[in-house]
């Protein structure tokens, strides 16, 4: 399938990002800014840093709300003469869901809905929302296909499920056009690795480059389809712009389609941090326990992005680990 990502982009748009302050958002962001959009960004920094916009906030075409999702009334003034809405703003990471439920189910419940309705309301004409790979839960299926998922094993599983649920309801009842994107393991730029719930490459890359040892979870065999942020924004932009009758009102798999295991990329970030410090070289890492709520192996099939969206995705977890290590390197150190 060719990569229509290039004349498919967004451009001459109003359009809102909600969580644009954080990793996925501001990289999101750093994109359409430059193809003649107004961009709204509605982030309450919870877990997103002020860093990742900070450069936009003296552009005329950038606004800044630090307001929180679940409040209905911030919402639909964000959603105020919105074009397209690309819904990011979650409370991500499976253990934090596992260890407090409450607020993860009113940020990841209340605020979708509460951005969906508002949407709604505005007559926004197209929603993409950040769905996700734990949807799959227990399925032992590989590759994942879209249609075929199992029993959620965390509170954050369920809150992403539950959002698949609204958008087919409101599409269904309102007519509003939605497309869900499953991320898988997302990396890259702007990804934060400091806190308890830090995802697995800037932890480990910030261990490193620190000289200390990162802790593996369980025995380092389990694998995932762990894509790049460049994929991603592609997916955004074709699921935004796409004018497939067949793509709309449905979800797609967001990922490279390749399985790697963990104890092979941590091998790839020693090899590709020793270009910059040999002595990282000499690190091994640890073994820990496995962590509750998490899955043994993640592949996804990318063939119904491909086939409806046109998504052809550049950036491999080895391509994408090279530039994601220079990144880090440079603003870590």
């Amino acid at each position: 399938m060719p990569n229509n990502s290039n004349n498919k982009i967004i451009e001459n748009s109003k359009v809102l990002v909600t969580g644009g302050a954080g990793f996925i958002g501001s990289n999101i962001i750093e994109k359409l800014i430059k193809q003649n959009n107004t961009i709204i960004c509605l982030d309450n920094l919870s877990t997103g840093k002020l860093k990742n916009i900070e450069k936009y906030l003296s552009f005329d075409n950038f606004t800044f709300i630090n307001e929180d999702i679940r409040d209905i009334n911030v919402c639909q003034k964000a959603c105020n003469g919105i074009d397209i809405v690309l819904h990011q703003a979650a409370l991500g990471s499976v253990p934090r869901s596992i260890n407090d439920p409450i607020t993860t189910n009113s940020v990841n419940i209340t605020g979708f809905l509460n951005i969906l309705t508002a949407a709604r309301d505005n007559k926004v004409k197209r929603f993409v929302y950040a769905a996700s790979s734990s949807t799959y839960g227990d399925s032992k299926n590989l590759p994942k296909t879209e249609d075929n998922i199992g029993n959620p094993l965390s509170p954050y599983a369920v809150t992403k499920y539950v959002n698949e649920l609204y958008a087919k309801v409101f599409s269904d009842l309102y007519g509003i056009e939605t497309i869900g994107l499953r991320y898988f393991n997302v990396f890259g730029k702007n990804q934060d690795p400091d806190g308890a719930y830090a995802a697995v490459f800037p932890k480990f890359i910030k261990s490193f480059i620190n000289h200390e040892a990162p802790i593996i979870h369980g025995d380092g065999t389990q694998s995932r389809d762990f894509t790049y942020i460049a994929n991603v924004i592609q997916a955004n932009e074709l699921a935004a712009t796409t004018t497939n009758p067949k793509a709309l009102n449905t979800i797609f798999n967001v990922a490279y389609g390749e399985q790697n295991s963990l104890n092979e990329l941590t091998q790839d970030l020693i090899k590709g941090l020793t270009i910059f410090d040999s002595t990282i070289a000499n690190i091994k890492p640890e073994y820990g326990p496995v962590r509750k709520g998490d899955i043994k192996d993640s592949l996804a099939s990318i063939e119904k992005a491909q086939n409806l969206l046109g998504y052809a995705p550049q950036y491999d977890v080895h391509k994408g680990l090279k530039e994601a290590i220079k990144w880090y390197y440079e603003n870590l150190k």
